[in-house]
């Protein structure tokens, strides 16, 4: 009994050791995560969301959701389109981007050209 227990304990550890090897297949390429915030740096507003539908705009700005012209904390939104928000602020416009870093092909990407 002891033998098989050995047995179907090394097919078990080979099993992880392999599965363990392979990438989630749906997270996103390194260039594009967004880079881990240390703990001393601000959090300022993260705009997370945007739906944009022919009778209203709402932007998920940290968890919470916005429409044009609503307040948001001393500001007020301005603008809501596909890719960002713009708020005004103390009497400045603040733009939150949807993909803060722009994601840039390699040069001998086969889509170049197109």
């Amino acid at each position: 009994m002891s033998r098989v227990a050995l047995l179907a304990l090394g097919l078990f550890a080979s099993a992880s050791a392999y599965c363990a090897s392979f990438t989630d297949p749906f997270r996103p390429p390194r260039e594009m995560e967004a880079p881990v915030a240390s703990a001393s740096a601000p959090a300022g507003p993260r705009l997370e969301s945007v739906l944009i539908a022919p009778d209203r705009r709402i932007a998920v700005i940290n968890g919470q959701q916005y429409s044009e012209g609503a307040a948001f904390g001393e500001g007020r939104v301005l603008r809501i389109s596909e890719t960002e928000v713009v708020i005004r602020r103390s009497g400045r416009d603040e733009a939150l981007k949807l993909y803060p870093q722009e994601v840039r092909r390699a040069s001998g990407s086969t889509d170049e050209g197109r």
